[in-house]
This record gives C-alpha cells, sequence and structure tokens, in this order.
C-alpha cells in the first residue's frame, strides 16, 4: 500500500476519467481533500495548486487533516488498491524512437515494482492490454467490481503517472537495479535481480525526461543497489577478458557473459526460486516494435515472475547457428548457457518439481528466418520445448500476438474452489441417446463420430485476451464444444479458469490442453533422455499433473504435442493413464489404442480456414479418408469463435448429414467401448 497519502484526494464514480482533472501527476505533502458525495470507492490523486474555483466543480470542498488521517489508517490496512492506466503506452507512434523508449521504461518499471508490492496481497493494477478495441485489463476489473464480487468493496488509489506511483510506493522498494540499453539481455537480468533484491528495474538513460532521470536523479530519489553496467555508462559486459565477480572466461558474447553473471551470483548461490522462470524478448524489442502487436514487449508479463522471485532468459534454443540477436557469438552458445540455468534449475528442484516457464520464443524477432536465422517459426517452437522438457520445465505459452499479459500478481490472489467438478456420462445415458444398442454395443448406425479440439488454451495471455471476444460471444452452447485449457493456467489467470466454469454452458466440456498441466514434450522425460541425460522424469509429471486435474474435475488431455520427442511409450502410456483416464490425443501414436482402460487416439488435420465453407469441405475430405480405419475423428482448431462453430456444422450437415459432432464425455466413452470391441483397434494395429 502506498507509504503515505497524497495532498489531494477525491472519490467519485469508477467511471470518472482522472484525465479531466489537470496535472494529476505529482504529489506533495497532505493540504485538502474532496469528496464526491456519488462515492464508488474510488479516490483519485490531485494534484497542490489547482484552485478553489475548479475544486467547487466537484461539489464539496473539505479542508482538514482528519480525512488524510482516515485515509492514512485505511493504507496501513492494506485495503487500498492503486490504480494506473497505461493504455498511453500502447498508442505512442513506436515509429518515433523516443516513444518507443518511453513505452518500455514505463512499462518495465511498473510491472517490476507490481511484482514486488503484489507479492502478499493485491496492491497495484494498471490499464494496458488492448485486444480487438477492447482494453482487457478493465474488462477483468469491471467484471469483479460488481457488486458480490472479489473487489466489489475495496477502496482505489487512481494515479496517471508512473512517478507517482514509484513515489507512493516508495517505502515498499530497497532502490533500483539499473541495466545497460547496449546490452539487450541486461534488462531481463534487472528483472530477475528486481525480483530477488525488491527493487525497480530502470533503464541507463540520464537524458532529461527520461524514467532514470525523473526516478534516480530526481523525484524520488530511488537508491542504486545494483548497477548492471558501470557507473559511468559503460558497458560491464563486454564479451572479452574474465566476466565480471564471476570467476570466469568470457564466452566471447557480451549477451552471455550477462547471464552468466546472473547465473553466478543469483542462481547458483540459491537466491533465484527455480521453480519460475520466464522467457520474454529483452530491450532488442525496441529495434523493432512494430513487428507483432504493440504489448508484444510483454513486459507486463514480468509481475508474476518477479512476485515469485523467478529467473529471466532470452536465448536460443538452436545449436547448429549462433543466435541471430549476437551473430559473433560462437555457433551454440545462446544453447549452451541456456542448458546451464535450466540444469541449475532441476537440480535445485531436485528433480521433483516442474520449472513453470512464462513465455515463448519471439520468433517474429529473433531466432528464426525472420530474423535471418535458418528455421522456421514452428521448427523453433518445438526444439525451444524439447530442450525445457529434458530439464523438467515446461511453459504457459505466451505467444505472439496474444502474448500479452498484465496483473498476474495481482489477479494470483484471486479465492479458487477447492473444486470445479465435471460429470462422465454412464451406458445407460448413451443408451437412452441411441449411442449404444440394448446389447450395449456401439450404435454406429453408418455414422462419423468428431470432435473439435478447441484451442489453443495453453497459454494465460491467450485465456486472458480472448475471454471476451470469444467464451463471451452470445453464440457459445449452440453446439457441443471442447474447451481444452491448460488448467496449470490457474497460476498466472484463476479468475478467468473460475469464470468459465460459472458461465459454461450444458454445451461446454473442459479438457486439458497440450500437454497437460503444462507445455512440454512429454517423450522428453522418458529415460534415456535426450539433451539432458538425466534420470526418468515421468513420476514426477504425473505427481505435477495430478493435483490440477483433480481441482479442475479434468480427465481428458485434448491434445499431446509430441514435436520433436520421441513419442509415449509404455511407461509413458502409464504416467498419462494414472491422471488423464479417459483419454488423450498424441501426435505419435498409433491410429488407435487402448491402454489400461485409457482410450488412445492419434490427432488428425488442423482445420483453422476462416470460411466455415472451406472448413467443412476439409473435414468432409479427411473423414472419408479415414471412415474405412476408425469412425472416431478429432480436428484441431485455433482461436475460432462459437459462431464459426456453428456455420461449420451447419454447412457439414448439409454436406453429409451422417457426421455428427460430440461433447467430450460421449465421444471418448464410446470410442472405448468401440476399442474394447474392436480388439485390432485397440491394440494399436490399425494404421
Amino acid at each position: 500500500m502506498p507509504a503515505g497519502l497524497p495532498a489531494l484526494w477525491c472519490r467519485e464514480p469508477e467511471t470518472a476519467a482522472t484525465a479531466a482533472i489537470p496535472n494529476l501527476a505529482r504529489l506533495a505533502e497532505p493540504q485538502s481533500a474532496l469528496i464526491n458525495q456519488q462515492i464508488k470507492n474510488e479516490i483519485i490523486i490531485i494534484t497542490p495548486g489547482l484552485t478553489k474555483e475548479s475544486y467547487m466543480k466537484r461539489k464539496f470542498l473539505v479542508t482538514g487533516l482528519w480525512l488524510i488521517s482516515a485515509f492514512y489508517a485505511a493504507a496501513q490496512s492494506k485495503q487500498l488498491i492503486g490504480v494506473l492506466d497505461m493504455s498511453y503506452t500502447v498508442k505512442y507512434d513506436l515509429r518515433d524512437p523516443d516513444s518507443t523508449r518511453i513505452a518500455w521504461d514505463h512499462t518495465h518499471a511498473i510491472a517490476t515494482l507490481q511484482g514486488i508490492v503484489n507479492r502478499t496481497h493485491p496492491q497495484l493494477y494498471i490499464f494496458l492490454v488492448e485486444n480487438e478495441g477492447k482494453n482487457i485489463d478493465r474488462y477483468w476489473w469491471d467484471k469483479y467490481r460488481q457488486q458480490g464480487k472479489w473487489l466489489a468493496n475495496r477502496d482505489t488509489v487512481r494515479y496517471n503517472d508512473v512517478v507517482a506511483v514509484l513515489t507512493a510506493y516508495r517505502n515498499q522498494v530497497k532502490g533500483a537495479v539499473v541495466y545497460d540499453p547496449a546490452v539487450a539481455a541486461t534488462s531481463n537480468i534487472a528483472s530477475c535481480v528486481a525480483g530477488v533484491e525488491d527493487l525497480v528495474a530502470i533503464r541507463y538513460d540520464t537524458t532529461p525526461g527520461s524514467l532514470y532521470s525523473r526516478v534516480v536523479l530526481s523525484g524520488p530519489r530511488l537508491p542504486v543497489k545494483v548497477w548492471l553496467l558501470n557507473k559511468n555508462g559503460t558497458s560491464l559486459f563486454t564479451g572479452q577478458g574474465m566476466i565480471p565477480g564471476a570467476k570466469r572466461p568470457s564466452t566471447g558474447s557480451a549477451k552471455n557473459d550477462a547471464y552468466i553473471w546472473l547465473l553466478s551470483h543469483y542462481l547458483a548461490k540459491g537466491k533465484c526460486n527455480t521453480a519460475y522462470g520466464a522467457y520474454y524478448i529483452d530491450q532488442a524489442w525496441m529495434k523493432h516494435p512494430g513487428i507483432a502487436a504493440r504489448n508484444h514487449h510483454t513486459l507486463t508479463n514480468h509481475d508474476f515472475f518477479v512476485s515469485r522471485r523467478g529467473f529471466f532468459f532470452d536465448l536460443s534454443p538452436w545449436g547448429d547457428e549462433p543466435a541471430t540477436d549476437d551473430p559473433g557469438q560462437q555457433q551454440g552458445r545462446d544453447l549452451q548457457t541456456m542448458k546451464e540455468i535450466l540444469l541449475t534449475a532441476y537440480k535445485q528442484n531436485k528433480g521433483k518439481k516442474y520449472a513453470y516457464i512464462g513465455g515463448f520464443p519471439p520468433w517474429a524477432f529473433k531466432y528464426t528466418k525472420h530474423a535471418n536465422g535458418a528455421h522456421e517459426d514452428v521448427a523453433t517452437e518445438w526444439e525451444y520445448s524439447r530442450i525445457i522438457s529434458a530439464y523438467n520445465a515446461f511453459k504457459d505459452a505466451d505467444a505472439i500476438n496474444y502474448g500479452a499479459l498484465a496483473n498476474a500478481s495481482f489477479w494470483q490472489h484471486f479465492p479458487l474452489k477447492d473444486k470445479y467438478p465435471q460429470s462422465w456420462i454412464n451406458a445407460d445415458s448413451l443408451k437412452a441417446r441411441g449411442y449404444l444398442t440394448g446389447e450395449g454395443r456401439v450404435n454406429i448406425n453408418k455414422r462419423n463420430f468428431i470432435i473439435f479440439y478447441v484451442g489453443d488454451y495453453d497459454a494465460s495471455s491467450w485465456v486472458y485476451q480472448t475471454t471476451p471476444v470469444i467464451w463471451d460471444h452470445p453464440m457459445r452452447g449452440k453446439v457441443p464444444l471442447m474447451w481444452s485449457i491448460s488448467p496449470v493456467l490457474e497460476e498466472r489467470v484463476p479468475m478467468a479458469l473460475d469464470y468459465r466454469r460459472e458461465t459454461a454452458t450444458g454445451n461446454d466440456y473442459f479438457a486439458a490442453a497440450d500437454n497437460g498441466a503444462g507445455y512440454l514434450m512429454p517423450g522428453m522425460l522418458q529415460a534415456p533422455r535426450p539433451v539432458s541425460g538425466l534420470p526418468d522424469g515421468l513420476d514426477a509429471w504425473a505427481s505435477h499433473n495430478k493435483p490440477y486435474y483433480k481441482r479442475w474435475g479434468i480427465t481428458v488431455t485434448g491434445f499431446i504435442i509430441d514435436g520433436l520427442a520421441p513419442g509415449l511409450n509404455a511407461k509413458g502410456l502409464d504416467a498419462y493413464a494414472s491422471f488423464s483416464p479417459n483419454g488423450i490425443v498424441p501426435q505419435k501414436s498409433p491410429l488407435t489404442l487402448l491402454h489400461n482402460n485409457m482410450p488412445v487416439l492419434r490427432s488428425d488435420d488442423d482445420v483453422n480456414e476462416e470460411d466455415p465453407h472451406t472448413a467443412a469441405r476439409h473435414i468432409l475430405a479427411r473423414v472419408q479418408q479415414r471412415k474405412a480405419s476408425v469412425p472416431f475423428h478429432w480436428f484441431r482448431n485455433i482461436l475460432k469463435s462459437p459462431a464459426w462453430y456453428v456455420s461449420v456444422v451447419e454447412e457439414l450437415k448439409k454436406l453429409d448429414p451422417s457426421i455428427e459432432l460430440l461433447d467430450a464425455p460421449t465421444f471418448f466413452e464410446l470410442y472405448r467401448i468401440y476399442l474394447k470391441e474392436t480388439p485390432v483397434a485397440a491394440a494399436g494395429k490399425i494404421q
């Protein structure tokens, strides 16, 4: 909560625009306060110096320190929430370098501040992320400010300037960590140091008006506790000689020297929480900010990992070329450093706890053909997955262009229920609906059964951003859909998972997204393990998944991306059967298989054509090719609206009425019975 109270405060309806009040940025000693009698738990900072006449336009002027004292008591009880609108950072002309630097500097500083002050309870909230004309942060804020909801009765302090916020929370941080604009990697290192040492990350820039000038050289004058460059502004990490303070010779790369410094000073010494990592683009984003969505610096995503004192990195997963952002390095040097970081995390997690890594390869900016590399986008995604999986780590895949997520450090405190049960279907119900004969056999009746993998929801950011534009669509519930959402997303967006369960219709059923409670390649957990050579990790993976599946009532894993890893062996299938007993859909498996009563169906096509008629014809063609082998068909779709599914189903009925879309329990239970009736299919001998 803010250390002290600003000079002038007012309560007014939450919809009021602070921009209407001039000069809200500065803070001073308490003098007076203004109260609007239409109170809705909102306190807005007003700058001293405004005239009495301007105050009177807002109804009542109240002077005296008694009200300030009351607010101070509320602050100390930790009931107030600070709110800052940062939407200006995504409205700048990012072709202007000065605007780009402001957007970066302001967002980075506030994200690290949020991580610190929101660590134990929710205190600071921002509005920044936008999608399809909606401010996503405001959408979630407004939802839970409603009567009877989590934030309904919380008072708020509305700020409209970054320096004001940093000043207000000054006593909750120990100072600043200042990083080097000439060595891009130091921005990520600063976020890690910020979380461990309770420091705000500030980019070194002595230009008048820069954030460094406003909060280090003046204003709140945050003391610099950690310098990631020399105090005279020259680079600490040069790629030459010895790595500063690490007792190791330089890697020949300033980028990698910086990460080895972090490894030596923080990870190896056990200062970081190696159960949490963050893989986000460094300040090289400022060179090409317009490549992806304006908010895809993904700095807003840092706050959660700062709050958990996690480690940060941005390194290429490829060993056959230098990193595209550091072409002078030794071939594969980034990969060597990444593996050293991951191995350190594995050892500190004792091989039992999986490292939760937020983020995704910044493929539009680095490490792919987009940046003059040798590799395609998906190949880079899969190679990164293969590498981290070898060290018992998974990703929460904040991928372009829906990669930005704000306020996760705030929402992590949302109170979830102990359980969100889902019912399964039984034979009597299947008989009543005509899917089983009176003797209990599958009544195919010349039909082909299909199911949609409604994805991709293996990323907190994607669930966060798409809820108002996809989940809230009025056509949802018209056809049965298997919403495949990773249950581990409860870590960063618990309110989104809770809201979807609260508002689900009878046609909305939930399975796990790839590849369970986190996205990794499970074949890389099986001994002998390529890349790392570590012991088998399957038992630890099953133990990790079970509590998440239990809370959310999940018994189906809707898709398993095997990618560049081996397919699941018998022990791997055993592991999934222990927490996903009603079905899995891998890429590398026989077409059909029954393993320990768990139905296994190999994944088929992605169907993502925008035109429903074209998509329906795609499905029809695949069904016609495969129907002689098996009458059950799975199709993956990415970020499609409920209206799209309704239209595709209508088109399919016109093209071939024998194709029937099923809900998940009906599909997988019917498929299991079919496998038991068809030994050759159950044994995996159909191709």
